[in-house]
């Protein structure tokens, strides 16, 4: 019988939280994977027995024995290509993915319209961002008719530790190119490039965030089939964010592309705490609802962005294990859905109206405003 549940990078930042957590409700049945099996026995060695070690090399042939009593893998970090996703969902396990690759979950439904013999359930999108923006896209959609354009801007505490995958993919992006629908129509765009302000609520109060490359925007185009998605980044200083600004403007993105200077930038961000650990969302649908013109606005905020997104995937992590969902691909907005509270959120499987059970995600701060 198939118990067991794998975090792939399970040592890490954001995976080693996942695996806590989960622990709690699967005691003995969780193990940390990863391609160092002395790490993964470093940091089991810590939570007596409740999680085991595992060496798993995303890239390596995996080995089917290991997949026996396998029900779940939960994936934390960024691959290349689909075939250790495939080889999981074609041994019938399930699969969660924590990371944020575009061309990844591009590649991922890809293989969904090429294979029809996917024997387990895969949620892609499975975090903060994406994750917790998709499924606040989806309540603004659902708020409406029909929705003709979603803004999602996204604050990040410099005060916070990240973890060094997460530093070294917002370094990268900030030299990005990437892809956006506007109208229905794809139009490149640069990274921090084209400001907007954004309200994101409380005593944050207004703050200038700028395009960067999360792939919720290309996700929710598709998923939700919304003419015109875009999602902005800012940081709690926002000094930090006008330099940023400026470097960018000045061409300091093209010198990301030298090693000597990407390693220095990598450097002095994990450095960095200037700051809070505050990371706020706030999410914008513009549409019709009745034929009158709606705006629905949907908010959260925390502290340590990488808590609520493990948080976040322990609770699709259990969801996926605990029932029996559709066999195939699927982005976290296409199976999921949220009930906003003033300091909790709750995940329902999508049309049903009864919690899950373990489905609440805490430590949040959330608000809601529809007019029209």
């Amino acid at each position: 019988m198939k118990t067991d549940i794998i975090v792939v990078g399970g040592y890490g930042h954001v995976g080693g939280q996942i695996c806590v957590q989960l622990a709690q409700y699967f005691p003995g049945k969780v193990y940390a994977a990863g391609r160092s099996l002395a790490r993964a026995e470093q940091f089991c060695s810590q939570l007596d027995g409740k999680v085991m070690p595992l060496r798993i090399a995303v890239g390596e042939p995996l080995d089917k024995k290991q997949l026996e009593k396998v029900k779940l893998i939960v994936m934390c970090l960024d691959q290349e290509d689909t075939s250790f996703a495939k080889a999981c969902l074609a041994a019938g396990v399930d699969y969660v993915d924590v990371s944020a690759n575009g061309d990844f979950f591009a590649a991922m439904e890809r293989l969904k319209q090429q294979e029809n013999n996917l024997g387990g359930t895969a949620v892609l999108s499975v975090g903060l961002a994406p994750g917790l923006t998709n499924l606040l896209a989806l309540k603004a959609a659902q708020s409406m008719d029909v929705a003709s354009r979603v803004d999602i801007a996204i604050m990040l505490g410099l005060g916070d530790a990240h973890g060094q995958a997460a530093i070294e993919w917002t370094v990268d992006s900030l030299a990005r190119s990437f892809v956006i629908t506007e109208r229905g129509s794809s139009r490149t765009v640069n990274s921090f490039t084209e400001g907007s302000s954004t309200d994101f609520g409380f005593e944050l109060g207004e703050r200038t965030a700028y395009r960067f490359p999360f792939s919720d925007q290309q996700t929710l185009a598709r998923t939700l089939k919304i003419p015109t998605v875009s999602t902005r980044l800012c940081f709690d200083s926002r000094p930090v964010t006008g330099l940023m600004q400026l470097l960018k403007a000045v061409g300091f993105g093209r010198l990301l592309g030298m090693k000597p200077i990407r390693k220095m930038t990598i450097m002095a961000f994990g450095k960095l705490r200037f700051g809070s650990a505050r990371y706020a969302v706030k999410v914008t649908g513009y549409g019709k609802r009745a034929g009158v013109d709606v705006v629905a606005e949907f908010g959260l905020q925390g502290a340590r962005e990488a808590e609520i997104t493990a948080m976040t995937a322990v609770v699709v992590a259990k969801a996926v294990y605990e029932n029996e969902l559709p066999q195939g691909i699927f982005h976290v907005e296409q199976l999921f859905e949220l009930d906003l509270y003033e300091h909790q959120l709750v995940l329902r499987l999508k049309g049903q109206h009864s919690e899950l059970k373990g489905s609440v995600i805490a430590n949040i701060q959330s608000w809601s405003r529809i007019q029209g």
